[in-house]
């Protein structure tokens, strides 16, 4: 295996791992930005209040985006066994 060949691999991993993970990290970010700004407005200062919104939004994202994300990882898996093969 050649240096840049490993280079590759590790690029296409770590673009992979963001590109799965981006869908729950934007949503966990834009609601826990709403609370934020609903606590600033009604003074609230609970700690509790920005945990729940944020998982089940994290959450519900997954669900609607898991088939998405197994793909990716499939697509992924299934090039890294073909450079094996290539080995």
């Amino acid at each position: 295996m050649t240096p840049e060949l490993a280079i590759e691999i590790a690029r296409r991993a770590v673009q992979t791992i963001l590109m799965a993970a981006a869908p729950m990290l934007i949503v966990g970010m834009v609601i826990g930005l709403l609370v934020s700004i609903f606590q600033a407005a009604t003074q609230i200062n609970e700690q509790t209040l920005t945990f729940v919104p944020k998982i089940v939004a994290v959450f519900v994202t997954f669900l609607l985006f898991g088939p998405w994300m197994i793909k990716l990882l499939l697509l992924f898996t299934r090039g890294l066994f073909d450079i094996m093969t290539t080995l």
